[in-house]
């Protein structure tokens, strides 16, 4: 896991794998980057500082976010 933070763009990025992505928003400022196989490969967080400043901003937010770490396949 990787987590970077671009203080220009206030962009939260966590990054669990590499390839590419579909991405999918799933709440306004927060989107899910998925593989072909559906495996999450990152979340990004608009508006980080904003979204983040109480310590449980970012736990509350991925159980918001993430009812699953595997995207459902398409059927």
């Amino acid at each position: 896991m990787r987590i970077s933070y671009d203080p220009e763009a206030d962009a939260l990025y966590i990054a669990f794998g590499e390839g590419t992505a579909q991405v999918e928003e799933v709440a306004e400022g927060v989107a899910l980057d998925w593989d072909a196989q559906g495996k999450l490969l990152g979340i990004e967080i608009l508006d980080a500082s904003q979204r983040l400043s109480d310590p449980g901003a970012l736990r509350r937010l991925l159980l918001e976010a993430l009812p699953t770490w595997e995207k459902a396949p398409a059927g």
